[in-house]
């Protein structure tokens, strides 16, 4: 299960993201579509983390932010 975080706080992580990781979201929600296939929040954030070097918020970040679209899809 995804980790509360205020709506402003996500915002702030993905409009920094490119300046502290050198990539943009789409760059990690890619990686993350095309990678192993977890399903719980926690394994593809440690999987974005080990595999990535991605720093444990921006993954959380990366990984509520797929969930938020994919969600976004559905209704």
């Amino acid at each position: 299960m995804s980790q509360y975080r205020s709506p402003q706080i996500h915002q702030g992580l993905i409009d920094r993201m490119p300046q502290a990781t050198g990539h943009d979201v789409g760059h990690w929600l890619a990686r993350l579509h095309d990678g192993p296939g977890l399903l719980r929040f926690s394994e593809r954030v440690g999987w974005l983390r080990d595999a990535h070097s991605l720093p444990h918020r921006y993954a959380a970040a990366v990984v509520h932010e797929a969930d938020l679209r994919r969600r976004a899809i559905r209704v």
